[in-house]
């Protein structure tokens, strides 16, 4: 898989995951028929938001994006549907073009962040679990702090 291939299926998981949510609150405001699909949706949405943010900063790492271009990835998951565009941008400018990145290349040099990209394409399945367990418990964490209380 490929940086573009696994930004592109990312961009459009986080888009579907926005349907999703979106119909759930249209169900349960729009035609008073409960949480259920915002509870469903949501939670699904909040996980692909979570994923989508480090993908991003990974393969905005591999393809030494700014991080003006990586910021403007992560605020890209916060309007609806923008994930698409934004994929589409960075794509037809060729910043997804290449393969994963296991070494500094001619510079010899690498930072703390370079450095994990590399650990983690050395071994993905591995690199995998641990991204998967990381957006888990960071969800969990979301999950038992609750939704913000408005004020009254």
């Amino acid at each position: 898989m490929t940086p573009r291939s696994l930004f592109r299926a990312a961009a459009v998981a986080e888009a579907v995951t926005w349907t999703l949510l979106i119909a759930g609150m249209i169900l349960k405001y729009g035609l008073d028929a409960g949480d259920l699909g915002v509870r469903l949706g949501g939670g699904l949405h909040g996980f692909v938001f979570l994923a989508y943010l480090v993908l991003t900063t990974v393969v905005g790492v591999n393809q030494r994006w700014s991080f003006r271009q990586v910021l403007l990835g992560w605020v890209s998951a916060i309007v609806p549907y923008a994930t698409i565009p934004f994929e589409v941008v960075v794509a037809r400018r060729g910043d997804l073009d290449g393969p994963w990145r296991r070494s500094a290349g001619g510079t010899g040099r690498s930072g703390p962040l370079e450095r994990l990209l590399f650990t983690v394409v050395a071994h993905p399945v591995v690199a995998v679990v641990v991204g998967v367990v990381l957006v888990v418990v960071v969800f969990g964490a979301l999950l038992l702090i609750g939704p913000p209380v408005p004020r009254t």
